[in-house]
């Protein structure tokens, strides 16, 4: 007989408690989906009823070339569709926050982590982001609109990869169907936006806005899967009284047994899974059916994936010298610390990798695969206009590749493997800026306009990317390696492991390095360039030279490949190597013009080729299952920072805090960088890891495929500086009546008011205006803030000047370039008296014109806020010219002070101790650029609006010069000031016509002040 059964006991205070009442969670989840499709639906069919005409109509086109209207304009722009989709909206937002807390809540019973709370939170900012454009139309404020559908486009990226990774098996499948043709469909909707934005062609705006609604129909597929989740965890939601329990994942009648199974079974990725093994035959089913797959000869996969990989790595150097110029820019336009440098922060996102699921899941297929496509946005980020939309971009670009990075890195099996591609992406970055201006020509700060190739860099980038995709996990790129006997161990660590420090620190600094003096060719020869004597270069000239560089960064990569060929890497961690480098240092940061480029030359040499040595120290740290990963590499990334900081701190001392105790002091940055490398070195008594020797640690095929790139990459260096060296001599534009005309213009560090570089802008208008002598001021782009660029490099190569860059990097100073038609015959570099402010520098060059030699003078001197210093400088530059009278003098310099103000203002000093004269002294309406002039007559003065080069003006003269052995008749005030209209004068006097504002200008540039140049009569009878 059974036991009696004991009755429930009865509760009090539950007497009035009202039955609590449930419903399935997928029910949340299916309103969600409704909700949206209906908001959507109904705003485009009463658009459609409505409107058709004026939402198919565009700034380019209107009906019958736009045909379908873009989301914005359906549901931003008219009644009612405008306040119907709004209202709806409005309703699925408590199902959308539902949903997001949900998943949450599902998911974190699977994982033993912060990970499901991250996206938890990602998923809540992407709603409110979400909020941001539906309710904030293009018409309302078009900024906020964009930034908002940017987030929104960008938060996706974490959201759906977040998604993926935590999605049970039932639905995980789909997830990466729609998120794949999510982001695939973002290429057609840049390219279309490209050609309706830029290129302006009628019905592209129509295709732009298929794409853009698919964006929308992936994006609420997505996320209609979670119903389906929510039916197979059984999740349901109570209401009802407090003490009651709010949610509950299976009903109270099944067995505990079942519900246990049900969490394994459903709810927990297996640890496979997690890092992305493909063990269970019905995913490998969907792959095979879904993937598209080439069938390419089996030979050449082994060098296709070679190829793909080689070009990954350029990417990555890509996208990560772009950033710190990206943010600088904002950093510039304030003259100090805006707030955009935290932006810098993204290069220390390894610090993600300390949490173990994140590491799984990036090392993961899918991972990788996410990872991948993060970082193409990077390079998509140039069709951004406003510069603080495509930092946004690039900075979450960043986060991921150097995240990727970091993980290829941390492999112990493959640390070689990787290191000669990091070597070998680093040197296809530095040829490909060699081959066009010194411009990378996928960094999302240049275009088409600026020499950008971004379209064929994103389609070869989508290529590597698939190719990588396909290719079987096992090799990763790599031909097979020969088989070894079973009974041999793997490679060992012979000596002890040491502190992980010591494997973090040499890293950090080792792409400090590589960024700062080796990502361009021409970077070390600024370093010891220091202008010309008896009308040659006394050393180096950059664009002709720098594929010199190029070759001995080939020569250290090649050298650690024939000792990896050889099992007797390890060697070069030898003290001995050690000082040869620290003596390359020594000699580039001591030595100027031959002997120091040598010193750098050798430093090159020794960079590149312990690459792979301080990988594998950085890979050993991690340890063997990768479970230091995330506090090495985010070790090594701070390191860089620090030391990145330090290089800009001793040039931009005036500018940031602490500046002072780094000022000039680039020999401390330098001993630091190296004193960080040397702890990847052997030192009797210091605990670092040796490796024992091991035969075939790389297959033959990948050494040689290594080799033989190396050996082409050397020889396009050289090719292209054959082709980019002008023909023939430079000659100026008026050659016959001794016309010469100059310009002064202070460029900005090559970064227009758009953020992009103005290399051809600057170009454009010097071209118009036949400058024949040329002062750029702010030219010093040879640091990471600027990527390592030479600003001179188009119209050197494009239109032949002889070229003075002027003091170099180890000089600390902001740059000064002397660009001229004429041969230089001397130059010396000075550096102006600086005891407060920054370092200013200016080029004392003489040159031959036309037979006579005129000394010109280019300064970029004197702040406001440091009267003293502007006093001096002003003084040493007076000095300057006084001590070439009475040969002609000219001087293009950036003075800071108005016209006529006595001393210790700049002006007086100049014009007076100088021996010069203003070039039209009535012109009241300066501060910055000034040109003096002597032993010359003046015929022209004119002043062009900036447009969006720079900051400042340009300033240009017209001069013509006696003949040898002659002086000016009569330099008295009346002599100089008789005005003139232009038709009074030969044409060959006459500056262009383009640039009157009348006429509309040209390039965005017009005379401005006086609305044309001003004109001057020669006096009678000069001997021309």
């Amino acid at each position: 007989m059974a036991p009696p059964t004991k009755p429930p006991t009865r509760n009090p205070d539950s007497d009035n408690a009202t039955a609590p009442v449930s419903f399935p969670a997928a029910h949340l989840a299916r309103a969600h989906t409704w909700l949206s499709s209906a908001a959507f639906v109904v705003a485009l069919s009463l658009g459609l009823l409505y409107h058709y005409k004026k939402i198919v109509k565009n700034s380019v086109a209107g009906y019958p070339e736009e045909f379908f209207p873009s989301v914005s304009a359906t549901i931003g722009d008219w009644p009612p569709e405008r306040n119907l989709f709004q209202i709806i909206i409005a309703f699925t937002s408590g199902p959308r926050i539902a949903l997001v807390l949900l998943e949450y809540l599902l998911h974190s019973r699977a994982w033993d982590s912060q990970f499901p709370a991250i996206i938890c939170a990602l998923g809540l900012l992407r709603t409110l982001s979400c909020g941001g454009w539906v309710y904030v139309t293009s018409s309302d404020d078009a900024d906020v609109h964009d930034f908002c559908m940017i987030a929104y486009i960008v938060l996706n990226i974490p959201w759906m990869a977040g998604c993926v990774v935590c999605a049970p098996v039932q639905t995980r499948r789909r997830r990466i169907a729609v998120a794949s043709a999510f982001f695939i469909s973002l290429i057609p909707l840049v390219y279309f936006y490209l050609q309706h934005k830029i290129h302006r062609v009628p019905g592209a705006y129509t295709w732009y806005s298929f794409c853009e609604w698919a964006l929308i129909a992936f994006d609420v597929l997505f996320d209609s899967f979670a119903e389906e989740e929510f039916k197979c965890a059984n999740l349901q939601i109570f209401v009802g009284d407090s003490s009651m329990t709010a949610v509950k994942t299976v009903d109270e009648g099944v067995a505990p047994e079942t519900t246990i199974k049900s969490k394994e079974s459903v709810l927990a990725p297996t640890v496979a899974e997690k890092s992305g093994l493909e063990l269970s035959s019905e995913r490998n089913n969907y792959v095979s059916r879904f993937s598209f797959k080439l069938e390419i000869p089996s030979s050449w996969k082994p060098v296709i994936s070679f190829v793909s990989s080689v070009y990954l790595s350029y990417i990555f150097w890509s996208i990560f010298t772009s950033l710190i110029p990206t943010l600088f820019y904002f950093s510039v336009w304030e003259l100090g610390i805006s707030g955009q440098e935290l932006a810098l922060l993204s290069t220390l996102s390894p610090i993600f990798l300390s949490i173990i699921p994140v590491l799984s899941w990036a090392k993961s297929r899918d991972g990788t695969m996410t990872l991948h496509v993060i970082s193409l946005l990077g390079l998509a980020a140039f069709i951004l206009d406003r510069p603080v939309h495509r930092l946004g971009v690039v900075f979450l670009a960043s986060t991921a590749v150097v995240m990727k990075e970091a993980t290829k890195w941390a492999a112990v099996d493959d640390v070689e493997y990787q290191s000669i591609l990091t070597g070998l992406g680093l040197l296809l970055s530095s040829l490909s800026k060699h081959a066009n201006h010194s411009n990378n020509p996928v960094w999302p700060f240049v275009n088409s306009e600026s020499g950008g190739y971004n379209k064929t860099g994103i389609f070869l980038a989508v290529l590597a990317v698939y190719e990588h995709y396909v290719r079987k996990p096992a090799t990763q790129g790599q031909p097979k390696k020969a088989k070894q006997n079973s009974k041999t161990p793997p490679p060992k660590i012979t000596s002890p492991a040491g502190h992980w420090l010591t494997g973090a620190i040499p890293l950090g600094s080792l792409i400090f390095t590589l960024h700062s003096l080796l990502s361009d060719s021409s970077t070390l020869i600024s370093w010891s360039w220091t202008g010309y004597l008896n009308s040659h270069p006394r050393g180096p000239i950059p664009h002709l030279h720098g594929s010199v560089t190029f070759i001995a960064q080939s020569i250290g990569l090649f050298l650690a490949t024939t000792l990896i060929s050889s099992a007797s890497i390890d060697e070069l961690a030898h003290p001995l190597w050690f000082f040869y480098g620290c003596a390359g240092a020594a000699v580039l940061y001591t030595y100027r013009n031959w002997l120091g480029y040598i010193g750098g030359l050798n430093l090159a040499i020794f960079v590149m080729s312990i690459i792979p040595i301080v990988l594998k120290r950085a890979s050993a740290a991690a340890g063997d299952r990768g479970e230091s990963t995330g506090k090495v590499y985010f070790t090594a990334m701070l390191v860089y920072c620090l030391l990145g900081l330090a290089s800009i701190w001793t040039v931009a001392y005036a500018f940031v805090p602490g500046g002072v105790y780094l000022r000039e002091r680039t020999d401390i940055v330098l001993v630091l960088q190296m004193a960080c490398l040397s702890l990847a070195f052997k030192w009797p008594g210091l605990k670092i890891p040796t490796f024992a020797p091991q035969k075939n640690i790389l297959p033959t095929a990948l050494l040689s495929y290594s080799r033989i790139t190396l050996a082409c990459f050397s020889v396009a260096s050289l090719l292209v500086t054959l082709y980019r060296t002008p023909a023939g001599f430079p000659q100026p534009f008026k050659p016959g009546p001794r016309i010469f005309n100059a310009g002064i213009w202070t460029v900005h560090f090559g970064m227009d008011n758009e953020g992009r570089d103005s290399q051809r802008l600057v170009r454009d208008v010097v071209r118009d205006m036949e400058l024949d002598v040329i002062g750029l001021l702010e030219t010093d782009l040879h640091r990471i803030v600027f990527g390592n660029r030479d600003l001179t490099r188009v119209l050197v190569e494009e239109m032949g000047y002889y070229v003075d860059v002027g003091p170099g990097v180890a000089e600390h100073t902001w740059g000064a370039v002397l660009l001229s038609k004429f041969p230089i015959v001397n130059s010396t570099h000075h550096l102006l008296p600086s005891p407060h402010g920054e370092l200013a520098p200016a080029i004392e060059a003489v040159l031959d014109v036309f037979g006579t030699y005129v000394t010109v003078v280019v300064s970029h001197n004197g702040q406001e806020e440091d009267p003293l210093d502007r006093e001096l400088q002003s003084t040493e530059l007076a000095r300057i010219m006084a001590a070439s009278y009475p040969r002609p003098v000219l001087f293009l310099g950036y003075v800071v002070t108005k016209p006529h103000a006595p001393r210790p203002a700049p002006y007086e000093i100049l014009v007076t101790d100088g021996k010069v004269y203003d070039i039209d002294q009535e012109d009241w309406d300066r501060w910055c650029e000034y040109i003096f002039y002597r032993g010359m007559y003046r015929t022209s003065y004119g002043r062009i609006s900036r447009g969006k080069v720079t900051d400042t003006e340009l300033q240009i003269g017209q001069f013509v010069l006696p003949p040898y052995g002659t002086n000016v008749t009569d330099e008295s005030e009346a002599a100089r000031y008789l005005r003139s209209y232009k038709e009074d004068l030969p044409e060959d006097h006459w500056f262009t016509m383009d640039y009157y504002e009348h006429n509309g200008g040209k390039h965005g540039h017009f005379y401005h002040v006086f609305g044309t140049p001003l004109y001057y009569k020669i006096p009678k009878d000069p001997l021309l």
